[in-house]
C-alpha cells in the first residue's frame, strides 16, 4: 500500500496522478489551516500550491531528497523574510511541504494518511477550544499627574477581568499625565465597552488603550 507509484523512471501518467494528488491535498491543507483562522488568501493559496511546487522539485532532482528537500526549503521560507510567521502558519508550511515530498517520491497512499492524521488533530485541537486565542492584553491608561493611581482602577479590573497586574508607570506628555501599564486577562475575547467608558469616567476621559500580546511575547 505505501509502495510509490514512480518506477526507476518518471511516466507521463505517474507525473499527473502525483501532481492531482498534490493540489487536491494541498486544496484540502488550506481548508484544514483556514478552519475558524483568520489566513489571507496569498497565504492559503501558498499552502494550496507548495505541495505541487515541492513535488516537481523533487521529481527533477531525479529523487535526491537532500538536494530536493534543500531547495523546496527555501521555497518554504520566503513568506517569513519580511513577517514574522505564527507558530500554526510555519506548521502548516512545513505540512505542505511534507506533502509535496511524498508526492514527489510517489508515495500518494501516505500523502494521503498523513494529511488525515494532520486534520483530526488541527480539527480536533481546534473544536475542542486548545487552539482559542489567548485572552492576554496590555492595558495602557493616562491619568492627570495630580492623580493618585495607587488602586484607582482596581475595582474595574476585579470587575472586568479574571487577572490583572500592574507592571510599568511612567510620565508622558512633559511630565503632565501618567501612563499606567497592566497586563490583564479578559473574561472573554472581546474587550467590554462599558469596562473601557468607566475607566474613561474615572481618569477625565484621557486616552485609554487595551491591545492584543503579540504572541512571540505569550512564547
Amino acid at each position: 500500500m505505501f509502495n510509490s507509484i514512480i518506477g526507476s523512471s518518471l511516466t507521463v501518467s505517474g507525473f499527473f496522478i502525483c501532481s492531482a494528488v498534490s493540489v487536491i491535498l494541498g486544496l484540502l491543507t488550506a481548508a484544514v489551516f483556514s478552519f475558524r483562522n483568520r489566513s489571507t488568501s496569498s497565504f492559503t493559496l501558498t499552502l494550496a500550491l507548495l505541495p505541487i511546487a515541492v513535488q516537481l522539485v523533487i521529481m527533477l532532482v531525479n529523487g535526491n531528497i537532500g538536494t530536493g528537500v534543500a531547495i523546496a526549503g527555501a521555497f518554504g521560507l520566503v513568506r517569513f523574510r519580511s513577517a514574522a510567521g505564527k507558530g500554526r502558519d510555519i506548521a502548516a508550511i512545513f505540512i505542505a511541504m511534507a506533502i509535496g515530498l511524498a508526492t514527489g517520491m510517489g508515495y500518494v497512499v501516505a500523502a494521503c494518511i498523513f494529511l488525515a492524521i494532520v486534520a483530526a488533530v488541527v480539527l480536533a485541537v481546534t473544536l475542542l477550544g486548545f487552539g482559542k486565542e489567548n485572552a492576554s492584553r496590555k492595558l495602557k491608561i493616562q491619568i492627570p499627574e495630580d492623580m493618585d493611581y495607587d488602586g484607582l482602577f482596581d475595582d474595574l479590573l476585579g470587575k472586568y477581568t479574571k487577572g490583572y497586574k500592574l507592571t510599568d508607570v511612567k510620565t508622558v506628555n512633559l511630565g503632565t499625565l501618567y501612563e499606567l501599564r497592566y497586563d490583564i486577562e479578559l473574561a472573554g475575547e472581546v474587550v467590554p465597552k462599558a469596562f473601557l467608558d468607566e475607566i474613561r469616567a474615572r481618569n477625565g476621559n484621557l486616552s485609554v488603550s487595551c491591545c492584543r500580546i503579540a504572541e512571540k511575547d505569550q512564547i
